[in-house]
């Protein structure tokens, strides 16, 4: 059932099993997963089904430097979904080796390991639809497909590792009627929390308060109590709710909004290949069940720790956008039509540095000297993209010359001054607002810089191609945008330590016994990974940790004990 929570009268004292606060990717899986497990499951979602201003001001704050990180109320969405309704649809997992403690990576290591999360990122794989669990591309294209680069081979540089794009799945849209026909799980919209309620011992959660813009509270008393607000709500959540605890829920040690990371990334120097443009696959293949890959170049594990660097991807990238000696119509094009592209996107099309008139003209030239190339790359985006279902992931163009920059995503290392704290200002609910002071180390440009350097020696070695890039501008083209891709991770971290975590290995507050988190927020390290299949692999085992499968019923439990007999 979905309800407006407007419909709840002030005061009103509802009483549930667990109690989710968020209904985005990692909220309405854990939902999902609970259903038919004998458990009453609340979902309180502060958005609604479509994109609401004022629920929307709600996430507004400040930034240390907004030239690193953008504000808070952009690349999120507060609204039924969340994130889901405007990412692109990229999955990975992480690599067996984030979630090791690598003396090279400051404060990493998890509390669990890859082989834990394994069975539920097959589970993760399949709610994001992005079909089977397999990123190896000879496994998931067969041993016929071609390779990345004809005739390249290297025993350090992996060019085998691919990623797989969602649809992408809005979840709400997806499924929201599963949630409205499940008898035990209650949605109410535009219900905004505002304060995690203790008991007078601060050891466990009595009740979860709830405004809406309307201006009804009410209370929700729950068995168990999960947050799946993401990033930056959880720590301000926690740290607003201060009357028991007064440095916050889990803040005894002062590490809840601590260690916040994002990703390292842009486009760096220009790879050439020798030979015909087919020796390069630098764009999207289809899987044999359809599903969208990318090839992508990466350090084996061994040769990381060889070298003393962090965890690393590049992809094959045109030139920058902002720079019309690229003679492309369509990248110009975009280039043009910023403003007309949504922030998350749009953002990575503009320039610190103001374009010239010089520079604008030569882009209408490339525009107005390639109406062949615009028309073409126009029907494909309408038909491929717009009007489809499974979507084009991104804009993918012709390379006739085989020469490339590499867009790098590497892994952000924990550090503690990085961080999101309360502002002095109030929202319309009174919650204060956050402030974000998100930073990087030169531990971080250096390590992708040796990383570079690794490609670059194997690509001469190969002999069919070289990698050359400016170092003294690495750090400049590595930060143009800050913080990349609204990934929010760190500031409520998994630990075994509760003076340098906030949560454990089951993802329960050390603190409080009946209070979890889920999403990227309890992840210690960033790794390469987008956040999103690992977010959703943990939230499928916290469900599993709250309402065992095994049992949810006596008739389940004795169906496997006669199969366990036979």
């Amino acid at each position: 059932m979905i309800i407006e929570a407007s419909s709840v009268a002030d005061g009103t004292q509802l009483e549930t099993d667990i109690c989710i606060v968020g209904a985005g990717i990692a909220g309405i899986s854990m939902a999902l997963r609970l259903a038919a497990r004998g458990r009453r499951i609340l979902l309180l979602e502060s958005g609604h089904l479509g994109y609401d201003e004022a629920t929307q001001a709600l996430y507004r704050g400040s930034v240390a430097d907004e030239n690193l990180h953008s504000p808070p109320d952009k690349y999120r969405q507060r609204r039924f979904g969340g994130a889901s309704a405007i990412w692109g649809g990229r999955c990975m997992p992480f690599d067996p080796l984030d979630f090791d403690a690598r003396p090279h990576v400051p404060h990493s290591g998890w509390p669990i390991g890859y082989e834990t999360l394994e069975p539920y990122y097959r589970d993760a794989n399949r709610l994001a639809e992005a079909g089977t669990f397999e990123y190896d591309a000879e496994r998931a294209f067969g041993p016929e497909a071609a390779p990345m680069i004809r005739g390249f081979g290297s025993e350090v540089l992996r060019t085998d590792g691919i990623e797989r794009f969602s649809c992408p799945t809005n979840f709400a849209a997806r499924y929201r009627q599963r949630l409205e026909l499940a008898d035990d799980i209650q949605v109410l919209l535009g219900a905004n929390c505002t304060g995690i309620g203790l008991d007078a011992a601060g050891t466990r959660v009595r009740g979860v308060e709830v405004a809406t813009l309307a201006g009804r509270r009410f209370c929700v008393t729950p068995r168990q109590t999960v947050l799946a607000m993401g990033g930056l709500e959880t720590a301000r959540l926690l740290l607003a709710s201060r009357d028991v605890v007064p440095a916050g829920i889990g803040n005894q040690h002062d590490v809840v909004g601590r260690y916040y990371m994002c990703h390292i990334a842009g486009n760096v120097g220009t790879l050439a290949v020798q030979g015909e443009p087919d020796r390069v696959r630098h764009g999207y293949e289809r899987s044999p069940e359809g599903i969208y890959c990318r090839r992508r170049l990466s350090l084996t594990a061994a040769e990381q720790s060889r070298l003393g660097v962090a965890n690393m991807v590049a992809r094959l990238h045109f030139p920058r956008i902002t720079d019309p000696a690229h003679g492309s119509a369509v990248l110009s094009g975009l280039f043009m039509a910023r403003q007309l592209i949504s922030y998350e996107y749009g953002k990575r099309l503009k320039d610190s540095a103001p374009q010239s008139l010089s520079s604008r003209a030569r882009h209408l030239w490339n525009i107005v000297s390639g109406p062949l190339d615009t028309s073409g790359f126009l029907w494909h985006w309408l038909t491929r993209r717009s009007l489809a279902v499974r979507k084009f992931p991104s804009v993918i163009l012709r390379n006739r010359h085989n020469r490339f920059s590499l867009e790098v995503h590497g892994e952000q290392m924990p550090h503690p001054d990085s961080r999101v704290t309360l502002g002095d200002e109030v929202d319309a609910l009174g919650m204060p607002r956050i402030r974000i002071d998100w930073r990087y180390s030169p531990a971080d440009i250096e390590s992708v810089r040796n990383t570079l350097k690794a490609f670059q020696r194997e690509f001469a070695r190969s002999g069919i191609a070289s990698f050359d890039y400016d170092d003294r501008q690495l750090e400049q083209d590595l930060t143009r945008f800050g913080a990349y891709g609204g990934h929010h991770i760190g500031t409520a971290r998994m630990g075994l330590d509760p003076r340098s975590s906030v949560v454990d290995a089951n993802c329960k507050v050390h603190s409080v016994g009946n209070l979890f988190i889920a999403g990227s927020a309890v992840f210690p390290t960033s790794s390469q990974a987008n956040p999103t299949l690992t977010l959703l692999a943990l939230s499928l085992r916290l469900a599993d940790h709250l309402a065992p499968p095994a049992r949810a019923d006596a008739g389940i439990r004795g169906a496997r004990a006669r199969a366990v007999a036979t």
